[in-house]
């Protein structure tokens, strides 16, 4: 019986462990396959006979295309084979990404990987073993129990691999930003770093494959399916635009609610995000409540951030996330309860913060509606590629690696030349030529149409538009990507994370003498203060041009004059004239009372708390008056030499200021600085100047504390 068994199923069980050998077809296949081409490498070769055989022409025509389409430079004898190869492959990802399900195929998992390959040893002349191009081919791509035993092991999985059948990180952000959905050009280099954090900066196959099929069937699919569950079941609780797609959702589940705090009330419910705002169902009796919209799209001066939650309004875990804007009168807390640490309020805070960066990059630069589309598609896909890494490989960002394009170009230095960068790429989504590189036939000399990448990789993912289809057929997807070109999004990014370094080590240690603190109120004493300076800045901010000018010009004039002098005892006489003024009229009257709105009633546990928040905020500002303090004695001990130079020439410089012009030009020049820098002619520049100044100030390091406890004898004495 049992050599019955095992004659049956022989081939079944040797399968498991051997590989499949060519047969007689595949030879005579073979024969038939596209002619190679010389100055390309064996696996080079094989990556372009599958792109010929995508694009349905021959190697020879693809590069004869090249030969005929692009300028001298790009194809110079040291980088020919490259750039060629990059040709081919730009083209045939290019139409594959047109196919509604091309994420699910294998092969193109397996096509992708391979163009890495081939890209890091394309000429023939290479060093690198052609055994690769075999070896790495017949590896297995689709098999879940591979993978997953795979990444069985904790962070050590990756060390093992063959480095030679491993991609490096210039190969990856060359090729995988051209299908839009897989990397963003600002954001690859972040990823590749968190697809390899434990393989020593290099991607292996299995890691690649298990990345784009949570991206396909957990997120993209998942995503699609939650949002037409969503709608069917909350048809009259959430109304939403046509254009508005919901990214996620939260607290469907008993065991992971979502409270929302407001005030000292406190309500379980499901959290809904789209790319235009945030929905909260309440939970009521069995069934759910009419959303309420917080709005994300809109300037109403919101603001997210992480912030503290707990019963009665209790400032305790550190579990939520706080939304304000104008439209609310009090602030809204989101709690997302977990046992361990807080990754759902991180995770929700990040992808939150991506939409609403997202709109005000829009808002800043006046982005029309094809531009408009394309940067929030963008924003959508940076998210769906979070959610993938975070649940396959179970990452979370930090503050300089985040996945997120808005969010990294918030956290990085200089990263407001990222968005100036993306905002000018953007400004040629209309009519462009279709001569370089394009996804199309070979016949290139045709003007054609440039329609946004990331709203058509959303569109053939499934994420269905009327706007979209009505130009999906007519229009040709250029991507960021550049054959033999770097792209001057990534020429910013490369430049903004020079100082991404000297930022993190500045700001270590800073967080060595720093403790938690919370914002504060004063106030109601300096009422009438606080009017006139408000006033002031009314002026200041040219809202009213007019006034402002004017208050400018006199100003202006009265400080050429010297005037100014003589402002403070003209504020003592005009105090002394009212109170002399009202002496006289009043007659003996009664003065009317001062109306002073009373703060709620407090019990004692409020009270505490109170006082409690109070201590932290004193607390924080001299944690942050220390903070200062010590950076500036790094700068007098010149532990940062650069920045001590510098900061020694400027000194040198207002010192000579101060000894030869006469103190009215420099008061007026003062003057003329900050009260104009809201000016709608200097707001940018103003803008970056004070971006720089803050970005030079977290580079400077602190100077090290060292804490001597005293001595536990002399506390007895």
């Amino acid at each position: 019986m049992w050599e019955n068994i095992l004659r049956n199923h022989h081939k079944s069980l040797k399968s498991l462990f051997h590989r499949h050998k060519p047969d007689a077809d595949a030879t005579d296949d073979s024969a038939n396959s596209p002619k190679p081409i010389p100055q390309l490498s064996p696996l080079a070769n094989s990556v372009v006979a599958r792109c010929s055989k995508i694009l349905g022409v021959s190697t020879e025509e693809l590069q004869h295309a090249f030969d005929s389409e692009l300028p001298l430079g790009v194809k110079e004898l040291l980088t020919y084979a490259r750039h060629l190869l990059e040709f081919c492959s730009y083209k045939a990802l290019h139409k594959l990404s047109r196919t509604s399900d091309y994420l699910s195929d294998k092969e193109f998992r397996r096509l992708t990987y391979d163009m890495m390959l081939a890209w890091e040893a394309p000429s023939v002349h290479t060093d690198h073993p052609t055994e690769t191009a075999s070896a790495s081919k017949d590896e297995t791509s689709g098999d879940e129990d591979e993978a997953s035993l795979f990444y069985s092991t904790s962070t050590n999985m990756a060390l093992q691999v063959d480095d030679k059948k491993t991609v490096g990180v210039e190969a990856f952000s060359r090729i995988a930003p051209v299908c839009v959905p897989i990397a963003d050009i600002i954001t690859v280099h972040n990823l590749f770093d968190a697809l390899t954090s434990s393989s020593g900066r290099r991607l292996h196959f299995l890691v690649y494959d298990k990345y784009i099929r949570y991206l396909d069937n957990q997120v993209m699919c998942r995503v699609i399916k939650n949002s037409k569950n969503m709608l069917a079941s909350s048809a009259g609780n959430l109304q939403l635009a046509e254009e508005e797609i919901i990214l996620d959702v939260d607290g469907t589940i008993p065991t992971q609610p979502v409270l929302q705090h407001i005030g000292i009330s406190a309500w379980p419910g499901r959290l809904t995000l789209t790319n235009y705002a945030l929905y909260f169902e309440s939970l009521g009796v069995g069934v759910y409540e009419k959303a309420v919209r917080y709005d994300l799209g809109t300037d109403m001066k919101q603001v997210i951030k992480p912030d503290l939650t707990g019963p009665l309004g209790a400032r305790l875990f550190d579990k939520a996330v706080m939304y304000k804007s104008t439209s609310i009168a009090e602030p809204v807390y989101f709690e997302f309860p977990e046992f361990k640490a807080n990754l759902r309020r991180d995770y929700w805070l990040d992808i939150s913060l991506e939409i609403l960066r997202a709109h005000m990059f829009i808002r800043k630069y006046y982005l029309k509606e094809a531009q408009k589309s394309e940067v929030l598609a963008r924003a959508m896909l940076g998210i769906f590629r979070y959610r993938a890494v975070k649940e396959a490989f179970k990452f979370f960002s930090s503050h300089y690696k985040t996945l997120l394009t808005f969010n990294l170009a918030e956290a990085l230095p200089r990263g407001d030349r990222i968005l100036e960068t993306l905002s000018n790429s953007l400004t040629n989504l209309t009519a462009v030529s279709g001569k370089r590189d394009s996804p199309r036939n070979i016949d290139t000399k045709k003007q054609l149409t440039m329609s946004p990448a990331s709203v058509m990789a959303l569109f053939c993912l499934g994420f269905k538009s009327k706007k979209v289809a009505d130009i999906c057929e007519e229009t040709t997807v250029i991507g960021d990507m550049r054959v033999g070109e770097i792209n001057p999004l990534e020429v910013a990014v490369k430049q903004s994370l020079l100082d991404t370094g000297k930022a993190q080590a500045a700001q270590a240690t800073v967080d060595q003498v720093k403790v938690e603190g919370i914002d504060t109120n004063v106030a109601e004493l300096l009422f009438p203060v606080i009017v006139s300076a408000n006033r002031l800045q009314l002026l200041a901010s040219w809202k009213d041009f007019y006034r402002s000018t004017a208050f400018l010009l006199l100003t202006c004039y009265m400080i050429l004059r010297g005037w100014i002098q003589y402002i403070l005892p003209s504020i003592f006489v005009f105090i002394a004239i009212l109170m002399l003024w009202r002496r006289h009229f009043r007659k003996g009257r009664p003065l009317e009372a001062f109306t002073v709105t009373p703060p709620p009633n407090r019990n004692p546990v409020e009270q505490l708390l109170t006082l409690q928040e109070a201590i932290t905020q004193f607390e924080s500002l001299i944690q942050a008056a220390n903070i200062i303090l010590l950076k500036m004695r790094a700068l007098l001990l010149a532990i940062l030499p650069q920045a001590t130079e510098k900061v020694a020439v400027l000194l040198v410089v207002i010192a000579a200021v101060f000894a030869f012009v006469p103190p009215k030009y420099i008061f007026l020049v003062t003057f003329i600085e900050y009260y104009t820098r809201e000016m709608p002619c200097r707001k940018e520049s103003s803008d970056k100047w004070v971006r720089r100044i803050r970005e030079w100030w977290v580079r400077i390091p602190a100077a090290p504390v060292q804490l001597i406890k005293p001595d536990d004898c002399k506390k007895r004495k």
